[in-house]
């Protein structure tokens, strides 16, 4: 699969995921560390790319124009490690 990992969560992530056989990219990777949630979707769409995030903007971005995509993998309920963000998506 292919992945971009949206700032809130680190690049780590990007690194494991790498480590598992996934094409993964951070969004500092790209230069996107200050780019809108926007610009990162309409990246994530072009490269087709699951977006993996812990920004709640996302399913609001996507559900008022009723986009169908981006993939979205949206993960909730707190400040998490590196190792908390890594065990949830194992």
């Amino acid at each position: 699969m292919k992945f971009l990992i949206d700032m809130p969560l680190p690049p780590t992530l990007a690194r494991w995921l790498q480590a598992q056989g996934h094409d993964a990219v951070h969004a500092v990777d790209l230069g996107m560390e200050r780019a809108a949630d926007s610009e990162l979707m309409e990246r994530g769409i072009n490269d087709r790319r699951t977006i993996v995030t812990a920004d709640l903007d996302y399913p609001r971005l996507l559900a008022l124009p009723g986009a169908t995509g981006p993939s979205l993998i949206l993960l909730r309920g707190g400040d998490w490690s590196e190792a908390e963000v890594i065990a949830r998506i194992a």
